[in-house]
């Protein structure tokens, strides 16, 4: 019953990774370029030119999805969806658009989601007319998602994969705003939001060079969670196994499969300290969603005006690098939309040695764990993993076959000392991310 962390199904799908197409560092290269010369990207800057501003650049990210999706038979769905909004980097109101495609899988309602914004500034926020390349921030996500669509458009999944292209982050996370209350008004499943903000730089303006790890942040306890469901993660020990942040630790797994790829940083916050992204709505959502960025930040090239040694431009960019960060969310998307959801609830209660009908467990031997959850649709098993109540990885698990079967006694492990959780898994051995298994609900 014991087993390496890494899962059968992890290495079978690792094998398969390697035979399927990687990304391209010189596509992504022009990808970016081409978004630094729509001049800015500033989310209020003119929607309507037709070579400068965030309209245009828009406009060329849509017109690349449906290139993509015209080379697989028009399997990706393009759109634009848009709202208007007002606050004080909007104070006159403005109208932000997030591009979409959408790639259904057998089942439409399930969500995949990859996103980058696709706005820029410089220093003054407000400013809309000053060159803001934004090569990095967030051409890199732009470009990523570009990417990942390319490749993962010639497959075919069983959730739905959203690539997504949103604005007005620079004015307030707008865009993430309106693609959150998107997925929630079409009543999404959403399995998981990766969002890349600031991925293709592994050099900072003093010389120093992170070119080995990228890091991936996500929350403990759940901001949209009710102040019984905080209380109860905290007895249940869980605040390091939520939803948002077992999708950080199978990215970081998924990460190891990878041949000459990068060391995940998975980072025990939900954002760098004291910032936010556009997955922050998300989180605020009830989603789970981590966020992609660079192992080392280049303040230099940070919101800056463009003048000698600033500026966020094209030559302070690490393309092959980026190509590794687009890699892992690529295998990420691969692994979460091939697999079926995630258990729903997972419960724990002491197993005790058998006794008489009604007879009190008080007095009677605790023997192991007894683990129960709801089935998953599309699911033909379930890996049962646990893990000691001092460790942070899953450790040990146990497969258990049968697409209705609900529960599980494993023996010699004990609730007081152990964590456990459940995923489930598909007829190819792909398989969810972790549910952990908190306190049955009172009766």
């Amino acid at each position: 019953m014991r087993s390496s962390y890494l899962p059968l199904a992890a290495l079978s799908l690792s094998t398969t990774a390697q035979a399927q197409e990687m990304p391209s560092a010189a596509r992504l290269k022009a990808d970016v370029e081409k978004l630094v010369s729509f001049g800015t990207r500033h989310s209020l800057s003119d929607a309507n030119d037709s070579k400068r501003g965030i309209g245009a650049a828009r406009r060329w990210f849509h017109s690349e999805l449906d290139k993509t999706s015209k080379a697989c038979g028009n399997c990706i769905q393009t759109s634009m969806i848009e709202r208007v909004f007002t606050n004080e980097r909007a104070p006159k109101g403005a109208n932000i658009v997030d591009v979409l495609g959408i790639q259904p899988g057998a089942d439409p309602n399930r969500v995949v989601i990859v996103m980058g914004h696709i706005d820029s500034r410089v220093t003054d926020v407000m400013n809309t007319t000053s060159d803001a390349p934004g090569a990095n921030d967030d051409g890199s996500g732009t470009a990523l998602v570009l990417e990942a669509a390319r490749i993962l458009s010639k497959e075919k999944f069983n959730a739905t994969i959203v690539y997504a292209a949103l604005s007005g982050e620079e004015q307030g996370l707008l865009g993430g705003r309106l693609l959150a209350d998107t997925a929630k008004q079409r009543g999404w499943v959403v399995s998981a939001v990766l969002n890349n903000d600031i991925v293709g730089n592994t050099r900072r303006a003093d010389g120093t060079v992170v070119a080995d790890r990228v890091r991936v942040f996500s929350e403990g306890i759940e901001a949209a969670a009710p102040i019984e469901t905080q209380l109860a993660r905290r007895a249940s020990g869980s605040e390091d196994d939520s939803p948002s942040r077992t999708l950080a630790k199978t990215v970081r797994s998924v990460a190891k499969t990878i041949p000459n790829g990068l060391d995940v940083l998975a980072v025990r916050r939900p954002d760098r300290f004291g910032r936010g992204g556009d997955h922050t709505p998300f989180l605020e959502a009830g989603y789970p969603a981590v966020r992609f960025s660079v192992g080392i930040e280049d303040f230099a090239a940070q919101h800056q005006d463009l003048r000698p040694g600033f500026g966020d431009t094209v030559d302070k960019m690490d393309f092959p690098y980026l190509a590794k960060v687009t890699a892992i969310n690529v295998a990420t998307l691969r692994r979460l939309a091939t697999a079926p959801a995630a258990p729903e609830t997972v419960t724990l209660a002491p197993a005790y040695t058998p006794g008489a009908p009604g007879e009190s467990n008080f007095g009677r031997v605790v023997i192991g764990a007894k683990v129960s959850w709801k089935p998953v649709d599309g699911a033909t098993g379930y890996r049962v993993y646990w893990k000691r109540a001092d460790q942070y990885e899953w450790s040990n698990h146990v497969d258990v076959s049968g697409a209705q079967t609900t529960e599980t006694t494993v023996k010699g492990v004990i609730v007081d000392d152990n964590f456990l959780g459940v995923a489930a898994l598909g007829a190819n051995g792909a398989e969810s991310i972790v549910t952990f298994g908190g306190i049955p609900p009172r009766r």
